[in-house]
């Protein structure tokens, strides 16, 4: 018997590797804002907001943690072996190198080209600069740590 739509949904967000990955943004967010609140960076409940859900880089990496908690969960319940584990372990690795290689390289790009528009701006040699959006990356140490919370949060939901 086929289950309800209702019945669907709840089995879509009570499923162990959702929450396992679900938990592990979470708690890099909340711990990627206390860090900032701890050093001054937050001036507003705006921001408080936006660090706690939305943004992107710093201590530690809500990427690797989502990629490494989802992983590992799929490993437990299906099988380090299976076709599922593979899949979710090759999508880790991308996200990973993603998140301190060609983020954090995009980004220092696009600070150098903002401080370049703008001495150019300043010196009048460009009449007009929008600037680029700098893309925050990662820091391996933040990479790591983003994987070592993933991979507790995952065994967490995994064995427990």
């Amino acid at each position: 018997m086929q289950p309800t739509i209702i019945e669907q949904i709840k089995l879509f967000f009570t499923h162990p590797v959702f929450l396992a990955g679900i938990f592990s943004w979470l708690g890099a967010q909340f711990i990627k804002t206390f860090i900032n609140l701890i050093y001054g960076r937050v001036h507003s409940v705006y921001e408080l907001l936006e660090w706690m859900i939305w943004r992107t880089g710093g201590m530690p990496s809500s990427h690797s943690a989502l990629v490494t908690s989802i992983c590992v969960t799929v490993g437990f319940r299906n099988g380090f072996h299976s076709d599922l584990f593979m899949i979710a372990f090759t999508l880790m690795l991308i996200v990973i190198r993603d998140a301190f290689g060609v983020r954090r390289s995009s980004g220092n790009q696009a600070k150098a080209i903002n401080k370049i528009g703008k001495e150019l701006k300043d010196k009048k040699l460009l009449e007009d600069f929008d600037s680029v959006k700098e893309v925050d990356g990662h820091t391996p140490m933040q990479v790591i740590l983003g994987c070592c919370l993933g991979f507790v949060v995952g065994m967490a939901f995994s064995l427990l």
